[in-house]
């Protein structure tokens, strides 16, 4: 039975040919597609058409979002002037498990033979991504993410599908658990998907060497945006904990109205201020004591006590921003927050409220790998031997 696709609306690229159409249009398939594909095309084109039905599936669990696929499919196909029956066998945002088929197309072989390469494009990594995604808000349900993927994405296209994926992921921990989720992203060109109309971003660490001190820079945001909240980036200089302590007395006002944050950053190389292995150790034991008495293996035991921005980090930056009366100043964390680290400091409890970051992006490329095998032709059922778990008959 085909399913109505839910969710967020329609993908459609600002960025390519102008014309506000998903990418490529269909004067440039020949281009971008695989040459057997053509080949066969014009060996379809000499003996003749028939209708196929293509089961597109991956290797492993994802979530679904197959919506640029889908939109890519139906501009082609009017633009060819032909029918394509497009049946989701999910809705967007679904679990699919490992090896389900994602959707079934049936159209002219002629007219679909030379799309496989484009439509596998926008489906794989959208799915892993949006799978990340989910994960990640579903440990973490009560933090607010911001997608700052856009410079790690290689191109725009590949910007926009992240983007994308990452608001699937969202909505569909929403309806899960509740979470708050992915609530903005990096660019104005695709903010649109997290109902923004503008990216989200805090002061970059070029700022801080720029103004000469943190104090400083905070300072020169408030004087160039009067009137907004105010996030500073206090690793700069190693001095976490008194940067952040100067910069609340100078603005007690934004900080005691709960429009103060602090972004921790600190990078792997040394500990936060204040911190080494045993005092992260003693905060824990403090603070979250179930975290550090369970197994653990070196990676999962870096993220609580290690270097860098971990669940030691956080709790003893909010102790210490508590300790000195401001309880309203919120903490943004970033830093390789991937699925595993969000899992991590859930297991912490981490008082953090704000995550950025670009780490639902797949980590492995090799699982982004859609699929698409012919499974029926002019409704005779027939694919490769050991396929035949796509055919449409298995399916429930």
């Amino acid at each position: 039975m085909k399913k109505k696709t839910a969710g967020t609306g329609s993908v459609r690229s600002k960025n390519g040919s102008g014309n506000g159409r998903p990418r490529p249009d269909v004067d440039d398939v020949q281009r971008y597609t695989d040459a057997y594909f053509l080949k066969s095309k014009q060996v379809v084109g000499r003996f003749g058409d028939m209708t196929a039905t293509y089961a597109v599936f991956m290797r492993r669990p994802v979530i679904y979002a197959g919506r640029p696929t889908v939109d890519w499919l139906r501009q082609v196909a009017e633009q060819r002037q032909v029918t394509f029956e497009i049946d989701e066998r999910h809705r967007e945002g679904d679990w699919v498990g490992a090896g389900d088929p994602l959707l079934y197309i049936t159209g002219p072989l002629y007219h679909l033979v030379d799309l496989e390469t484009l439509y596998l494009q926008k489906l794989g990594a959208a799915c892993v991504a949006a799978y990340n995604a989910y994960s990640m808000c579903k440990e973490l349900p009560k933090v607010a993410f911001l997608a700052m993927d856009a410079r790690h994405c290689a191109g725009l296209d590949m910007a926009e599908l992240m983007a994308y994926a990452a608001s699937v992921g969202t909505a569909a921990a929403k309806r899960e658990v509740g979470a708050i989720g992915f609530i903005g992203n990096a660019t104005e060109a695709t903010a649109h998907f997290f109902g923004q109309s503008r990216g989200l971003g805090t002061m970059p660490h070029a700022i801080v060497g720029y103004a000469g001190s943190t104090l400083r820079a905070a300072e020169m945001f408030v004087e160039t945006f009067p009137g907004e909240s105010l996030t500073v980036v206090i690793d700069y200089y190693g001095l976490e904990i008194t940067d952040a302590l100067r910069v609340a007395r100078r603005f007690s006002d934004l900080a005691a109205d709960g429009r103060l944050s602090f972004r921790l950053d600190t990078h792997g190389g040394r500990y936060c201020e204040g911190l080494d292995l045993q005092s992260s150790y003693a905060i824990l034991d403090r603070s979250a004591p179930e975290a550090i008495r369970r197994y653990r293996t070196d990676a999962e035991l870096r993220v609580l006590v290690g270097t860098g921005v971990t669940a030691a980090a956080i709790w003893h930056l909010r102790q210490s921003l508590d300790e000195a009366g401001f309880p309203k100043v919120k903490i943004v964390a970033s830093s390789g927050f991937s699925p595993q680290k969000c899992r991590i400091m859930a297991s912490a409890n981490v008082p953090v409220d704000v995550i950025g970051t670009g780490s639902f992006l797949p980590e492995n490329w090799a699982e982004t790998y859609a699929t698409a095998d012919i499974v029926e032709y002019d409704g005779r059922q027939s694919v490769k031997v050991g396929r035949e778990f796509l055919l449409r008959h298995r399916q429930r």
